[in-house]
């Protein structure tokens, strides 16, 4: 294993010029079959949405617990002989990129907390914004904290309701009701598993079974992030897991709690632009069903004229090819991804860096030379690798580089389990579109509309959450976590 401080976080102009995403949760409840393995495909499936760390905690009967956890991909972190070492009928998954609490692997889950009632093992999606009020509490009630997460002081204020005098139940539902922010849960128990969301759902997860052998097998249920999750071990989607829902699912099946009152759901609506895979299900569709329409949605408010429409893979491209069908300008791909290239800690020589090193994208020269191109993309963060691909697209010959963007500009960060940079290091919130073209070294710049990416979700615009495009954060943020990220002076108006 690498060192920790390998680990430690990238400057910024070194960072992924995307948002990324906090992580991937999995949970399989199914006595007898070989729920590490389960786990580990699922996590496998899930990987696009945390590549720092990945963990798998197993229950055996007695309240014996099996962990293992590392840092690195998940078929880094396990092999065959550390999926034997974990015994079981529970297992509970969890692939990791950080946003509270710093990338050690210390910090990898899942996390475990001692009870009266034995030990629980806990996997979390989002990010809480009253973690150091919640910190606070269990300091004073003498807590000891092995970590720096958010996603301890959760799993942490379970164990301090059961030793209240709680059942798991109730003791993990008073627990929730003092987390404030997004959190998706997935959580092992000697006597079940729990799954929940927050009373906005701003994190996704889904409720699945395994097919039953016979008519006298008890389901088998399985918790993720995303349907590709369940698609992946051959597990039939069920439904979402509700906002303000618990699932308790023991021997005895499965009981659906609604511990919230009146839940406002607020999905993240980045989730349906870039996060999730586009083979995942929301709203009964693929997203790359949606993906489609807002490339549609965004040719319609164009009016450039061009010779081929292209996309930045693997992301852009369900909506460069909605764009196209609309526009009438062929698709072409025109950008090769190397789908290998994970975080490497060897640094190129200075002659492959003067000769322009391309690691993740080569461009084909044939296809773009002589060509008026539009490129596709799903968002801007920084404007450092979108600056970078245009300077690709012209040394191999496109005469003219038009850039449209399938989702508005991001100007605001988010505090919801997205880790993105500080508002003042976002290129929208501190230059006009013109200025951002400029910048980036394109012909012209477009982004798509507020109102059109909403439109093209077909469900109501309130249920989402776009608050990195308007600054309206459904969930109060603490003063003090705001003044880390925004800058108030300028967005007080």
């Amino acid at each position: 294993m690498l060192p920790d401080d390998t680990f430690s976080v990238d400057p910024v102009e070194q960072r992924p010029d995307k948002p990324e995403e906090a992580c991937g949760v999995f949970g399989v409840y199914a006595p007898g079959e070989p729920v590490a393995n389960l786990a580990y495909f699922g996590l496998f499936a899930l990987q696009h949405r945390g590549q720092e760390s990945a963990g798998i905690a197993t229950f055996e009967e007695g309240d014996v617990i099996h962990l293992h956890k590392d840092m690195g991909l998940v078929s880094q972190v396990f092999n065959e002989t550390k999926l034997k070492d974990l015994p079981g009928y529970l297992a509970i998954g969890h692939t990791r990129y950080s946003t509270t609490g710093s990338s050690r692997v210390v910090n990898a889950q899942p996390t475990l907390a001692k009870s009266r009632l034995g030990t629980l093992a806990l996997a979390h999606n989002g990010n809480l914004v009253n973690t150091s009020e919640l910190r606070a509490e269990l300091a004073e009630t003498n807590h000891d904290f092995a970590t720096t997460t958010d996603s301890e002081a959760i799993a942490l204020a379970i164990a301090e309701e059961v030793n209240r005098g709680n059942d798991w139940v109730n003791g993990a539902i008073n627990a929730f009701k003092r987390c404030r922010g997004a959190f998706s849960l997935a959580i092992g128990t000697p006597d079940g598993m729990i799954g929940t969301r927050d009373p906005n759902g701003v994190r996704p997860l889904v409720l699945g079974t395994l097919a039953q052998e016979s008519q006298d097998q008890p389901l088998r249920y399985v918790l993720a992030s995303e349907t590709c999750g369940l698609d992946i071990i051959g597990a039939d989607y069920v439904r979402d897991v509700q906002p303000g829902e618990m699932v308790w699912i023991t021997e005895d099946g499965m009981e659906s709690i609604f511990w919230a009152e009146q839940p406002a759901r607020k999905l993240c609506i980045f989730e349906m632009i870039y996060f999730a895979r586009p083979d995942s299900l929301m709203h009964n569709e693929t997203l790359y069903s949606y993906r489609l329409r807002i490339g549609r949605q965004l040719a319609s408010e164009s009016n450039i004229d061009a010779d081929i429409v292209i996309a930045v893979p693997d992301s852009g491209v369900p909506a460069a090819i909605g764009f196209s069908q609309t526009s009438g300008i062929p698709y072409a791909e025109g950008l090769i991804k190397n789908r290998y290239v994970g975080r490497t800690f060897i640094q190129p020589t200075q002659g492959m860096r003067e000769a322009g090193i391309r690691m993740k994208l080569n461009p084909l020269k044939d296809v773009l030379a002589g060509k008026r191109v539009i490129i596709v993309d799903d968002s801007i963060v920084r404007g450092t690798t979108s600056r970078k691909i245009v300077r690709t697209l012209r040394d191999a010959g496109a005469i003219e580089v038009h850039m449209r963007i399938s989702s508005p500009p991001v100007t605001h960060p988010c505090f919801y389990g997205i880790d993105t940079d500080s508002q003042d290091h976002l290129i929208a919130a501190t230059k006009s579109i013109d200025e951002i073209a400029k910048q980036i070294e394109v012909d012209s710049l477009q982004y798509l509309s507020w109102e059109g990416m909403l439109a093209a979700t077909r469900e109501d615009p309130n249920e989402f959450c776009s608050a990195c495009f308007t600054g309206d954060y459904p969930i109060t943020i603490p003063e003090t976590i705001k003044r880390s990220k925004l800058m108030l002076e300028k967005t007080a108006h």
